[in-house]
């Protein structure tokens, strides 16, 4: 019997609630946040982006199928760190407040983003 593959969790440079423009693909240019991270796949679902129609099938008798707009994972190397005080896109670095705590900057603007 095969052995299950253990999960593999990928180091991702975004997190949810973090603003975010989309670098490649159809929605190129495309700003939004962040609502979901999924670091099992490196993916993220941005808000109102990659933006796909789904039919859904009724369930219960007598009940209607709809059809349903949602937004569907970009993978994370597409994505850019977001400005939204300078609006520029930017790669993060990591440095230390002067209590000593690590939080990721803003490399163009020098912008902290954890607080």
């Amino acid at each position: 019997m095969a052995k299950p593959k253990p999960k593999v969790f990928h180091k991702m440079h975004v997190k949810t609630g973090d603003t975010v423009q989309v670098i490649a693909g159809k929605d190129k240019g495309k700003v939004g946040e962040v609502i979901k991270a999924l670091p099992q796949d490196s993916k993220v679902i941005v808000k109102g982006v990659n933006i796909k129609t789904k039919h859904v099938k009724p369930q219960q008798e007598g009940e209607s199928g709809q059809i349903v707009n949602q937004e569907y994972p970009v993978h994370s190397s597409n994505v850019m760190l977001y400005s939204t005080k300078q609006n520029v896109a930017s790669r993060v670095c990591y440095t230390f407040t002067a209590e000593g705590k690590k939080v990721r900057m803003l490399k163009k603007t020098g912008e902290i983003l954890d607080k």
